[in-house]
C-alpha cells in the first residue's frame, strides 16, 4: 500500500506517521493491511496543495492508494481575517487532492471540524445534521467537505474537535505552561465540546480508511466538557497546584465566533466499524503520562 500524508508536520500528521511506523496506537494495534506500507510525507514546503498542477503531477508520480489530507489553515481568527486564503487551502486545496486521487482510483481522507455547525443547539451533532457554520474557518472547511465529495466518490470526511497531540502547540501544553509559570489559569466555561487525542484519532482514521464505507464521520473522544473542565483536568492530572478561575466568552473577545455547544456524536463509527475512541478523560490521562515535558 502506498500512502500520502499531506500536512505531515502537524499534530495529526505526526501521529499518523508514528502509528504507521510502529504498527500501534495507544488504543491498540492498527490493521494488518498497513504492514509494509510505503508512506510519503509532505508539508507545505514540499507540496503546495493550492497549486493544482503541482498536486496532479505529484500524485500521478506517486501512484498512491490512499491520500490523507491533514493540511489546513486552522488559525480560526486568522481565517476570519483572511477568508480568501483560508478558502484556497481548506476548500480548493482539498478538492485538488481529492481530484488527483480520483484520477488513479485512490481513496481520500479529508479532516474537517465541529465548526461546520453553529453550536447554538445544546444537542450532540450527528453526521446527518444540517451544517450551519458561523465563522470563516467553518465555512471554508464545509466547502472543502463538499468539494472533496464531488471530486472523489471514494472519500472519507472526518470531523473532529479540540485536538491535541505530542508534537507542536495545543491547549493542553498551553494550560500546563500557564499553570507552571503563573500558578493560575482563567478559562471559559461557556464553550462545550469534545477534547480529542490525535493518537486516538489517527487510529480510527486508519481503521476507517481500510473499509469501503465512504462518507462523513464524526470522530472525537467520548464525553463532553467545557474548556474550563478540560483545563482543570489537565492541571489536576499533571499534579500542578494552581488557582483555577472560570470565565465567560465575553471576557476573551475574539474576531471569530466560537461554537457554544459543539459536541459531536460518533454515530457513523458506531454504525460501521464500531467506536473504539476512549473517553476524553482516559485519553488525557494517558497523554499526560507520556508527555515528554512532564517526564522526570
Amino acid at each position: 500500500m502506498k500512502i500520502l500524508i499531506c500536512g505531515a508536520n502537524g499534530q495529526l500528521g505526526c501521529e499518523l506517521s508514528r502509528l504507521l511506523e510502529t504498527g500501534y496506537a495507544e488504543i491498540g494495534a492498527i490493521p494488518n493491511a498497513y504492514q509494509g506500507a510505503e508512506v510519503t510525507k509532505t508539508d507545505v514546503a514540499d507540496l503546495d496543495i493550492t497549486d493544482n498542477l503541482a498536486v496532479q503531477h505529484f500524485v500521478s508520480q506517486g501512484k498512491f492508494d490512499l491520500i490523507i489530507n491533514c493540511a489546513a489553515m486552522t488559525n480560526v481568527d486568522g481565517c476570519e481575517e483572511h477568508e480568501e486564503a483560508a478558502y484556497r487551502i481548506n476548500a480548493e486545496g482539498a478538492k485538488n487532492l481529492a481530484a488527483a486521487a480520483a484520477q488513479q482510483d485512490a481513496k481520500i481522507v479529508h479532516i474537517s471540524t465541529d465548526y461546520v455547525f453553529s453550536g447554538d443547539d445544546a444537542t450532540d451533532r450527528i453526521e446527518s445534521d444540517a451544517p450551519d457554520p458561523q465563522s470563516a474557518y467553518g465555512r471554508t472547511k464545509l466547502a472543502g467537505e463538499r468539494l472533496v465529495a464531488q471530486a472523489n466518490a471514494r472519500h472519507f470526511v472526518i470531523r473532529t474537535a479540540w485536538l491535541y497531540g505530542y508534537v507542536g502547540k495545543n491547549f493542553v501544553k498551553t494550560i500546563l505552561k500557564l499553570a507552571q509559570e503563573t500558578g493560575a489559569i482563567k478559562v471559559v466555561d461557556d464553550q462545550v465540546g469534545n477534547p480529542t487525542s490525535a493518537n486516538d484519532l489517527a487510529y480510527e482514521i486508519l481503521k476507517i480508511a481500510e473499509t469501503e464505507n465512504y462518507g462523513i464521520y464524526h470522530c472525537t473522544n467520548n464525553g463532553t466538557c467545557s474548556w474550563f473542565d478540560f483545563a482543570c483536568a489537565i492541571v489536576d492530572g499533571a499534579h500542578i497546584s494552581c488557582e483555577k478561575t472560570p470565565c465567560s466568552t465575553q471576557d476573551f473577545p475574539r474576531p471569530a465566533k466560537r461554537p457554544a455547544f459543539s459536541s459531536l456524536q460518533n454515530k457513523h463509527l458506531q454504525d460501521t466499524i464500531g467506536d473504539e475512541m476512549r473517553t476524553w478523560q482516559d485519553a488525557l490521562d494517558n497523554y499526560l503520562k507520556n508527555l515528554p515535558e512532564l517526564g522526570d
